[in-house]
């Protein structure tokens, strides 16, 4: 939604996207490509015990936002990213819902 003022306008995004990364070989590119499909985004680094791991890793939070999506889209968007960062899930929220992508070993 946009509403245009006395000499400014207001742009509304109604959906909140967000991929959190491994701070690994390759993430960088990952979020050069994020850049480009979306126009602002938000990177926050955290450290990150999964995998029933002592030791952190590093993530980034890479939030997003967009007018209209497809949550089919954003998941297969999602295990793209998952494979070329060669992990075994990566988890992305829309719109405060968790969603993990994991790796097919059946």
């Amino acid at each position: 939604m946009t509403k245009n003022s006395k000499g400014f306008r207001v742009q509304k995004l109604k959906n909140s996207i967000k991929f959190y990364l491994p701070r690994k070989e390759g993430y960088l590119e990952v979020v050069k490509k994020l850049s480009n499909e979306f126009e602002g985004m938000t990177l926050i680094e955290f450290d990150g015990y999964f995998e029933n791991k002592i030791e952190p890793t590093k993530y980034v939070r890479v939030e997003v936002h967009k007018n209209k999506l497809t949550e089919k889209d954003l998941i297969k968007q999602a295990n793209d990213l998952r494979k070329i960062l060669k992990q075994k899930s990566i988890a992305i929220e829309i719109n405060n819902e968790m969603i993990l992508v994991e790796a097919d070993n059946g």
